[in-house]
């Protein structure tokens, strides 16, 4: 998932940093967590794919501006590449420019055809909108073949040439970590693409894939979870261009983080819902039948019984949330009921209570559970 932490932080760089500064402090923090140099530590390469993120958003003036305006939420219409799920040498292949081609991208080999990059965005849904499924149109950029140059990046009617540093081979040597032993890397001048352009396309300036803004109406499913996710399958970006110049593999996938949204008088708890139910002192003393609210609307009735305590816990089957695999299936709706002491009394009922107070006698179990260990049984 995209991570909630600061991007300025993460990169150690203050808030006015320039471009170069930024560049510079992702450089040294993405060899410092690469994997190489931990072997088989998660942590470091959580924390290399966490930098990759930071440093895709702050090293676009776009992105950077709303970031800085809006925090994360103004980066939901413009998605970046799911990093979580990218392997660590594509990551190192997007930011070639700033390694020099070093340190992996070049040597590794593919089973079939070369896939596109994933990219990850976020919408938010209601409550309400969970019980039944929504349908969110979801607006967003992602890199696309350059239609006039066929993704070649070169002027139509041109032709690459053989790249002169490789002899076409895509592949060079370079001095490994500490100069120690030498390894085949991609070359820092086709990037592995085995030609070069002497005269770029206008319109995508030699690159093979161009900006496009994408829009499309995704499908939010019944009783999905805050923080799950909705795959739209071939609808991320194209192959990169020294893998596949046309673009023709297969490309990744849109990955939709649900947000939902905090209600103000239900919380969930798995497929259950819970809320408190207020109660008078009769209500609870005497027992008494009470309409009770759904998150679908209306109403549906519910028999105090006589005697109940504040904090008391009931259960009523088949109005929480939809469970996600079996959408014909609801939760519970969990009641908590509450006591409410009015604030005032007028004269008669000071009276009434006054003569009450005469007759009453406080029966306190200490052996019976408390509402603390009761609420805690119920969820548990």
């Amino acid at each position: 998932m995209t991570t909630t932490r600061c991007y300025y932080e993460i990169l150690s760089v203050e808030r006015t940093a320039s471009d170069d500064e930024i560049k510079r402090s992702y450089r040294r923090l993405a060899m410092k967590y690469h994997p190489d140099r931990n072997p088989g530590d998660a942590e470091a390469e959580a924390a290399f794919k966490e930098c990759a993120e930071a440093y895709e958003v702050l090293s676009d003036p776009d992105r950077r501006a709303r970031y800085d305006q809006y925090g994360h939420e103004g980066l939901r219409s413009t998605p970046g590449h799911d990093f979580n799920r990218m392997n660590v040498e594509d990551i190192f292949s997007m930011f070639n420019d700033i390694f020099g081609g070093g340190m992996g991208g070049g040597g590794r080999s593919r089973r079939g055809p070369a896939r596109g990059y994933d990219l990850e965005t976020s919408v938010e849904v209601s409550l309400e909108e969970v019980l039944e499924g929504t349908t969110r149109e979801v607006e967003f950029r992602r890199l696309d073949v350059c239609t006039a140059c066929e993704g070649s990046g070169a002027k139509p009617g041109t032709e690459p040439i053989t790249c002169p540093t490789c002899d076409g081979a895509g592949q060079v040597q370079q001095a490994g970590l500490g100069g120690m032993f030498r390894m085949v890397v991609a070359c820092p001048n086709c990037r592995g693409r085995r030609t070069v352009v002497t005269e770029h396309c206008g319109e995508c300036r030699g690159a093979g894939r161009i900006s496009v803004r994408r829009s499309l109406e995704v499908r939010i499913p019944k009783g999905i979870r805050h923080g799950q996710v909705v795959r739209v399958q071939g609808e991320g970006e194209p192959p990169r261009p020294e893998d596949q110049p046309d673009g023709r593999g297969p490309r990744g996938d849109l990955h939709v983080v649900i947000a939902v949204e905090e209600h103000d008088r239900f919380q969930r708890d798995g497929d259950d819902l819970v809320t408190v139910v207020p109660m008078a002192f009769a209500q609870a003393a005497l027992g008494a039948d009470i309409e009770v609210g759904l998150l679908e609307g209306g109403t549906t009735e519910f028999h105090i019984p006589p005697g109940t305590q504040h904090g008391e816990i009931h259960r009523i089957p088949g109005h929480g949330c939809p469970n996600l695999r079996n959408p014909d299936h609801r939760g519970d709706l969990i009641l908590v009921l509450q006591l409410v002491v009015p604030r005032k009394l007028d004269d008669t009922q000071r009276e009434l209570l006054t003569k009450f107070a005469e007759t009453e006698e406080l029966d306190v179990d200490h052996k019976s559970p408390s509402f603390w260990s009761r609420l805690k049984d119920t969820f548990s």
